[in-house]
């Protein structure tokens, strides 16, 4: 009989609750996550030899607790904060949310929904996510730093400056300005300051990009041959997704980064609208792609989204059925990808794939607004073990 140990996670806390099949609470315990209190913990659950830990959000606050014990050789499944929210709004106690409650909602969640994500490690793609976090937080240091520029240069250009601006443009425009009191020093002298910010930035930036690039090469992925995916993109769908053998089929992958309608449909009314959940930054890598190849009139999401915008189609509508169709591209060639590798083992170079373009090498694909397969609440079986 298998004991389901709930657990609510923090950074320095993590309260547990183990439970029989039929519901019934066997043990519960608070304990810290250093190392003694961690041991104790593993401790207090060895007792029950057949056992499942389920921890709520092992992608977010939960990671290194889940990591923790896989490492350990524990099974551990992942628990969707929606999944067990809901478990304890049903719950008794009237929706009282505390970390003995959380850890009861976390373990009867697991408990009624067996088809949960198992959760594993694979050093590669951990150090993917780390850069690609890295590579986002210096995109967003480079907008803050010349936001402040342009602040700055406003006060001592009249009319200030073109919005792309560069740190050598930067530098060229305040060569010629003389200090004529303190605070044009003062600006002068920040302005100097964040240029050098900025070079650093830009300098940090490309050297995360080459690391990115080189590591998405090694994994034997394709990501990067299709149009307006990058390296940190490729880095991010790779490292979020991990095993794409866990989506069932491409709908549910649509349904998990957010790019499958939801049928909104009412009588006589045939309607859908957007979905505002699921995974938000594989739905930001699907829409750079798609606003990259609609840069050129010649990529296959121009064209898909020109042939959208003909059948009468509204402007975001049609981008939407083009980020729908990506994801179809990026599953199939993610797919493709994986086989290959387990096919040559790490490394190995995968050859091309037909289906590379927006629109699909068979006619006879299903169309892109395909609605939202049913509830979707994050959980997919469980994956093999990554080789």
């Amino acid at each position: 009989m298998t004991v389901i140990i709930g657990m609510d996670p923090h950074k320095r806390s993590a309260t547990i609750e183990a439970i029989d099949p039929t519901g019934r609470v066997l043990v519960t315990g608070r304990y810290s996550t250093d190392n003694a209190d961690y041991s104790k913990m593993l401790t207090a659950a060895e007792q029950f030899n057949d056992r499942v830990w389920a921890i709520e959000g092992c992608n977010g606050i939960g990671r290194h607790l889940a990591h923790r014990l896989v490492h350990d050789g524990e099974t551990v499944i992942d628990v969707p904060a929606k999944l067990s929210a809901q478990v304890r709004v049903f719950a008794t106690g009237n929706g009282r949310k505390t970390d003995p409650v959380d850890a009861h909602s976390v373990a009867l969640a697991a408990l009624h929904a067996p088809d949960l994500r198992r959760v594993t490690t694979d050093p590669e793609l951990v150090a993917l996510g780390m850069l690609a976090d890295r590579r986002d937080e210096l995109g967003r240091a480079r907008t803050e730093t010349l936001c402040r520029l342009h602040r700055l240069l406003l006060e001592l250009i009249p009319g200030g400056t073109k919005g792309f601006l560069s740190a050598r443009q930067a530098r060229e425009l305040i060569a010629p300005i003389t200090p004529s009191d303190a605070a044009v020093r003062i600006r002068l002298r920040l302005v100097v300051e964040l240029i050098e910010d900025l070079e650093t930035i830009n300098r940090k930036t490309r050297s995360a990009g080459k690391e990115l690039r080189q590591l998405v090469t090694e994994r034997g992925s394709t990501l990067m041959d299709l149009h307006g995916i990058g390296p940190s993109s490729a880095a991010r769908l790779l490292a979020d997704v991990g095993d794409i053998r866990r989506f069932r089929d491409r709908d549910r992958f649509a349904s998990w980064n957010g790019t499958a309608p939801l049928d909104a449909s009412s009588g006589e009314q045939q309607r859908h609208r957007l979905w505002r959940a699921g995974n938000r930054k594989i739905n930001r890598v699907l829409d750079i792609m798609a606003i990259v190849q609609l840069r050129t009139r010649t990529t296959p999401g121009r064209v898909y989204y020109d042939s959208r915008r003909a059948g009468g189609k509204a402007s975001m509508e049609a981008i939407r059925a083009l980020k729908r169709r990506l994801s179809n591209v990026i599953y199939v060639r993610m797919l493709t990808d994986q086989r290959h590798r387990e096919w040559t083992g790490p490394g190995g170079q995968s050859g091309t794939t037909p289906d590379s373009s927006a629109t699909g090498s068979n006619p006879n694909t299903d169309p892109s607004d395909k609605p939202h397969p049913g509830p979707d609440n994050q959980a997919s079986p469980a994956p093999a073990p990554t080789s």
